[in-house]
């Protein structure tokens, strides 16, 4: 991870994605997302979900909005590079801003999830993370009422002494990203219907 007080740009980010490429994963229960029902112990788990709206041309909306990490696309926070495909063993930036400074977070995508019904990935930490667990975002389609749900399911602890002193503040940063994330997706949808 990188704590500063200006946003970094793209050579820092390219240099900092290579520093984290060969590493592995911080923590034990990789895929554990898959199966919501079997979230490992000793973790805080979290979800949201929301209805995006019905029919296949929402369905189609979300997965495209995942897919551009439009879930990111907050102001305070981003995925870089921005282009990064969603393909199981891509690498990716989280960018943060709280507190007056940024911190970039390195973050592998695990699994990805592709069929009539349901599309997403779930991506998982690597050391340069300031927490370490699994987040998983999904756009599910269910064919009995045709509604469209965007759902983040992740379980997380501190990986970094920072986020262990700041741990009330990192908690309420999470819970403002589920939040924030999930009325960002909301209106890329309503945005192209």
């Amino acid at each position: 991870m990188s704590f500063q007080f200006s946003r970094p740009g793209r050579p820092q980010i390219d240099r900092f994605l290579s520093s984290q490429a060969e590493l592995r994963f911080t923590y034990e229960s990789v895929g554990a997302t898959e199966n919501a029902t079997a979230l490992p112990s000793g973790y805080d788990c979290d979800q949201t979900r929301v209805r995006l709206g019905r029919g296949d041309d929402t369905f189609q909306s979300g997965c495209d909005a995942l897919r551009a990490w439009t879930q990111f696309d907050l102001g305070w926070t981003a995925a870089l590079p921005r282009d990064t495909p969603i393909e199981t063993g891509r690498s990716v930036a989280v960018l943060a801003q709280g507190m007056g400074l940024w911190t970039l977070n390195a973050a592998r995508i695990v699994y990805v999830v592709a069929s009539q019904t349901h599309f997403g990935f779930a991506y998982g930490t690597l050391p340069g993370h300031v927490e370490m667990g699994e987040e998983r975002f999904l756009i599910e389609l269910d064919p009995a009422t045709g509604d469209v749900w965007y759902d983040i399911l992740a379980f997380s602890r501190p990986n970094h002494a920072l986020a262990k002193l700041g741990y009330r503040f990192v908690r309420r940063l999470q819970r403002k990203f589920r939040q924030d994330s999930a009325s960002r997706m909301q209106r890329a949808v309503a945005g192209n219907r």
